[in-house]
């Protein structure tokens, strides 16, 4: 509980430094009711996709899932290739982040990943390493992936296919990338065979199949152009009142994301207050101008170089005001989302992800993890501002 407390600390303050610019004056009313009609949607979202995803993952939908990647591709003597699990570890990771948003792939798909890695009596680092790369990398096709394209679409007003198509290139590179760089740098680790362990019969049976179907039923949803909150937020009423029928000491405070509530509240406070007194002409003087490769690469680097220092959250309502075009807000994105995987603090799912290792008695260095980080972020950002570019057709 001590534990719990203190991990409130930061988010806590910053919440209340929000609250104090906004009771001072600082930040105008008007200014504050716009951006209140902007983000409660959006925070809504947040608190519905987090408890449906709690509550799959207690009714047992993650832990299926991959006990029966597990079983794929066995041999008539009961082995498996470390390398086709992996490739199905990618897989998920990559659907999590889409449709279910970066945080849940680190929150959830780590341990049952990492667990299934260690069942199988292989090195769990790559398949850490894939789950926290891929939900930053693959958090650009859709707006429910990553909170800052719920930010983009409402300035866009573009539906989520039009979303989709303008930031699949990058998309694309942003899965391809970060996989094929772990698999150079993972080789040898993801050579052989493992025998996996038997599975486990489910403790209820019917909380995992409605809770499965809710989850099928629900993605569709996220991307057919209604506002992402009432699906989400109809999925989560429905669990959580199954939930009270079937399994009501499941049912915790703790589930509601607390954290990133109060820490994303305050630093839309925050930045918002900075905005209004000049922080988007200082901005402007170095983010550059234009729809050309040179001018989108400046952008989405600042983005980047902002994400690793500070976090991708107040990096990108920074510099929202600079990004006065579709591809410039695409190639922010590409900067914010993909940018942040060097330092742990870049984004708020690399935090989550490493908390649930250190749960597992999983280490890892940070300098290494900032080293590889730093390669993947010199390779991967530019070639997605380039396939954003060229996708765009847009002149040099």
């Amino acid at each position: 509980m001590l534990k719990r407390s203190r991990s409130l600390i930061l988010p806590a303050s910053v919440f209340l430094i929000g609250v104090v610019l906004a009771v001072s004056g600082l930040l105008p009313a008007s200014e504050l009711g716009e951006l209140v009609d902007r983000t409660v949607p959006v925070l809504l979202f947040v608190v519905a996709m987090t408890l449906v995803t709690e509550l799959a993952d207690e009714a047992g939908v993650f832990r299926a899932v991959t006990s029966w990647i597990a079983q794929r591709g066995l041999g008539p003597d009961g082995k498996g290739r470390v390398l086709v699990l992996w490739l199905f570890v990618v897989a998920l990771s990559a659907l999590c982040t889409v449709f279910l948003s970066l945080d849940s792939t680190a929150v959830l798909v780590t341990p049952v990943v990492v667990l299934l890695a260690l069942s199988a009596r292989v090195p769990p680092l790559p398949f850490a390493l894939t789950t926290v790369w891929l939900a930053n990398t693959c958090s650009l096709l859709l707006p429910v992936s990553n909170l800052t394209n719920l930010l983009a679409q409402h300035q866009l007003h573009a539906s989520p296919l039009a979303f989709a198509a303008l930031v699949w290139a990058p998309a694309l590179v942003g899965l391809l990338v970060p996989a094929g760089l772990i698999l150079l740098l993972f080789r040898r680790d993801l050579r052989g065979s493992f025998r996996p362990r038997p599975s486990q019969p489910p403790a209820d049976r019917i909380l995992l199949l409605t809770a499965g179907i809710t989850v099928v039923v629900l993605l569709p949803l996220l991307v057919s152009g209604i506002q992402v909150a009432l699906p989400a937020g109809a999925a989560a009423l429905f669990l959580v009142g199954v939930f009270l029928v079937r399994r009501r000491s499941s049912l915790r405070w703790g589930m509601l994301p607390w954290r990133p509530l109060l820490l994303t509240s305050g630093l839309f406070l925050v930045v918002q207050t900075l905005q209004v007194h000049g922080l988007a002409v200082l901005l402007a003087g170095w983010s550059g101008t234009g729809n050309g490769f040179p001018e989108l690469l400046r952008l989405a680097g600042l983005g980047a170089l902002a994400s690793n220092t500070v976090n991708n959250l107040p990096a990108y309502l920074a510099l929202e005001p600079v990004a006065d075009s579709p591809v410039r807000l695409a190639a922010l994105l590409v900067g914010v989302n993909l940018g942040p995987v060097i330092s742990p603090w870049a984004s708020l799912a690399t935090l989550l992800w490493h908390e649930r290792l250190r749960a597992l008695g999983v280490s890892i260095s940070w300098r290494g993890f900032a080293l590889a980080g730093l390669i993947l972020a010199a390779v991967l950002v530019p070639l997605s501002v380039l396939a954003l570019w060229f996708a765009a057709g847009l002149p040099a």
